[in-house]
């Protein structure tokens, strides 16, 4: 009997191939599912939004995003808080599940102040990495929240858990779309729009405040917040313990505490100094001038986006936005 030649074997396979590619391509299948999609209409004015923010650690959403999460749940949109790590190396004399433990109890009690949802995912803190599981994670959440908005850092920054936090959350921008990824949970029926919270980095490119928000109203609330989580800011955190550590009579505590408040509020005026013509686009010639604390955001390229007319509807505090029925 005579043997086929070695060759003949994988001739035949790609015989095969091309005979399947040619069977879906007659059916019709392949020219459907390539065909292109209708471009979704943008957000009505007075729809609920749904907005939600990924934070590295239990603290970094709130940091980035505090105000405009106020500004929106007191006007009856849904803003939720993420933190993809549960924070438990954050603090200079604890660690582990009781310091993961007392961190999310404090994003509880932001979420309180905020009047926002909130959510700690259970990844040890420095230790977060780009795998599919956490792409499928936070694509997930990004669904079951039906996002208008999602929030996150850039993928340059200091801390590998924020870096890893951007690239995550950029994986997701187009697979939330894609219905048999993570088809447990249905696909979002318009893309949402992708933003970046400030930071100061400067390579490979700096950030650009593409939205600048006010946050004067809300500024006390946000100023709550840093109160409300003295793990990492009046005890130090991690790497910031104060010298001398912490102290102990009633006096030195009150200094302690004003200390904070008033350095996160010159951190908080530096966003509207930064941006002060990104206010100037957004409120107006005669009203920027007068803002003292603002929120600025970067416009990711790999989401929706958006024109300046929605994003106006997204942010309905530049006084053009209806606001929804509550």
């Amino acid at each position: 009997m005579t043997r086929p030649r070695s060759w003949a074997r994988p001739a035949r396979r790609v015989l095969s191939a091309v005979a399947t590619v040619l069977a879906v391509l007659a059916t019709g299948s392949f020219a459907l599912a390539q065909a292109p999609r209708a471009t979704p209409a943008p957000v009505a004015p007075g729809t609920v939004l749904h907005i939600i923010a990924f934070g590295a650690h239990p603290d970094d959403c709130e940091l980035d995003a505090a105000g405009v999460g106020a500004k929106w749940a007191a006007l009856g949109h849904k803003f939720k808080c993420v933190a993809v790590t549960n924070g438990d190396i954050g603090h200079w004399g604890t660690a582990g599940g009781p310091l993961a433990l007392r961190r999310r109890a404090e994003t509880e009690q932001a979420a309180k102040i905020l009047g926002i949802e909130t959510e700690v995912l259970d990844n040890h803190d420095g230790e977060l990495m780009v795998t599919l599981e956490n792409r499928r994670k936070i694509a997930r959440l990004i669904r079951e929240w039906q996002a208008d908005v999602v929030i996150s850092h850039r993928p340059n920054d200091y801390h590998p858990d924020h870096r890893y936090t951007g690239v995550l959350v950029m994986d997701a921008a187009y697979m939330v779309q894609v219905p048999f990824f993570t088809p447990e949970v249905p696909p979002l029926k318009r893309n949402p729009v992708f933003l970046f919270s400030e930071d100061r980095f400067q390579k490979p490119n700096p950030f650009s405040g593409d939205v600048v928000v006010s946050i004067d109203d809300v500024i006390e609330k946000k100023l709550a917040v840093v109160a409300a989580m003295p793990s990492q800011f009046y005890e130090g955190g991690c790497c910031d313990r104060p010298a001398g550590g912490l102290p102990t009579d009633p006096a030195a505590q009150e200094a302690r505490r004003k200390e904070i408040r008033d350095r996160f509020a010159t951190r908080f005026a530096s966003t509207a100094e930064r941006f002060r013509s990104g206010l100037r686009e957004w409120y107006g010639a005669d009203r920027a001038p007068s803002i003292r604390y603002a929120e600025a955001f970067e416009v990711c390229e790999y989401g929706r986006q958006p024109t300046k007319d929605e994003i106006r509807v997204l942010f309905p505090f530049f006084g053009t936005a209806a606001s929804p029925a509550k």
